[in-house]
């Protein structure tokens, strides 16, 4: 069966910027800045460049393809299943990595010391029951929870750029080349957020000019945020982010305004909890099309009769997120979500360099670019979480190959 096409450019819009700006602008810095130091603004221009080559990318081909699945039909199409398999498998782990991430900031904003982990199972379970009652619902509830972030982040930026202590503020250590790109490579964590726009395509009212100025506006709106958010946290709190488990919150209590940091914690708890439900719903979308395949087992396959969501789908990535948030932390999550994310835009970058006349949007050098862009930040990044990611695609490159050769003997039989 396939999915109802329920979602305007505002829907598409505000889905994007929910996992734009959740996705890393209350968690990211520390480690960002721990790397990348006075280099930091570097990282983040690097970061957002190669996010606009990636989204254009994604724009051309979710003009082409309005399906469910992002790059992975993107990929199927363009250039084989076997690549469409691999980005495919690429989003879906490295995405589950970061809905941990995710559902890990909540819990550190809106939870009280000791309770952080069941809260945020509790929000994973929650926020996957919302995704299982219709994709209305879902951008609905991003709206909201977009409009409460950045009425926190405006607050923020408000007493970061009108402090007068300022000046008091240590300032970042010495950059290293090395450094910038890595803390590039955690920045991109923060971008990655507009294939959620992509994955829907399925669900999008007139996908073919909806989904390409989605992207566009929803990535346009992010790196305004970031840069704001970011002079402000650096402006104030100086080398003291590198070790600041809640920047925004200490931003707040360091210019003298500590009344207001409640609001930060209500605004990032927001922030967490729209990514939280913008990931979920891209990667049961995902997760959808690679069972229609067979990459993934079938049974996930099933769309929901009346709410017409992929309700199998939703549960199984949500009991998976909920496994990772009781083993792992959080600075774990967003390197290995990285590596997965960088690798399924890299075939990305490959599919729509591929493509050729009316199908062409953007000039192919920002293919180029956005691919060389993914090839260094993902060999940058820290090497556990690089390990661990080749790891986990090798395991599902031979679950495919296994599913493969069991398919080519059953007719045999």
């Amino acid at each position: 069966m396939p999915l109802a096409r329920r979602l305007t450019l505002p829907d598409a819009v505000a889905i994007g910027l929910g996992s734009m700006i959740g996705a890393g602008v209350f968690a990211v810095w520390a480690p960002a800045a721990g790397v990348a130091g006075s280099g930091l603004f570097i990282a983040l221009a690097i970061a957002a460049v190669v996010a606009y080559c990636n989204a254009t990318a994604s724009a051309q081909l979710a003009a082409v393809h309005p399906v469910a699945g992002g790059t992975y039909s993107y990929a199927r199409a363009e250039i084989g299943p076997w690549w469409g398999f691999i980005a495919g498998w690429s989003f879906v782990i490295g995405k589950i990595a970061s809905c941990a991430a995710m559902a890990m900031t909540f819990a550190a904003y809106a939870a009280p010391e000791g309770w952080q982990v069941p809260v945020a199972v509790l929000a994973v379970a929650a926020l996957a029951a919302v995704n299982c009652f219709g994709v209305t619902r879902t951008a609905l509830l991003t709206r909201i929870l977009v409009a409460c972030s950045l009425l926190g982040l405006a607050v923020a930026v408000a007493v970061g750029f009108g402090s007068a202590s300022a000046s008091s503020a240590a300032p970042l250590p010495d950059a290293s080349a090395y450094g910038v790109l890595q803390g590039a490579g955690l920045l991109f964590f923060a971008f990655a957020g507009y294939a959620r726009i992509a994955t829907m395509g399925e669900e999008v009212v007139d996908p073919s000019k909806t989904i390409p100025r989605a992207i566009v506006l929803a990535l346009g709106g992010a790196v305004v945020v970031y840069v704001l958010v970011g002079i402000a946290v650096v402006q104030i709190l100086g080398a003291g982010v590198v070790d600041s488990t809640a920047p925004l919150a200490d931003l707040l209590v360091s210019a003298g305004w500590p009344a207001l940091a409640p609001i930060i914690r209500v605004a990032a708890a927001a922030a967490s909890l729209g990514a939280l439900l913008a990931l979920l719903t891209g990667i049961g979308r995902t997760t959808l099309a690679m069972a229609r395949e067979s990459d993934v087992p079938r049974f996930l396959a099933k769309v929901s009769v009346r709410h017409q969501v992929p309700q199998r789908a939703e549960i199984a990535v949500a009991v998976v997120v909920i496994a990772i948030v009781l083993v792992a932390d959080l600075r774990d999550a967003i390197g290995f979500s990285s590596f997965g994310v960088l690798l399924y835009y890299l075939i990305a970058n490959a599919a729509a360099f591929r493509q050729t006349g009316s199908a062409r949007r953007y000039p192919r050098v920002l293919q180029v670019v956005g691919a060389l862009g993914c090839l260094v930040l993902v060999n940058s990044l820290p090497v556990v979480a690089s390990l661990v990611g080749m790891a986990v695609v090798a395991l599902g490159v031979g679950y495919r190959m296994l599913r493969l050769r069991l398919a080519r003997r059953r007719p045999a039989r």
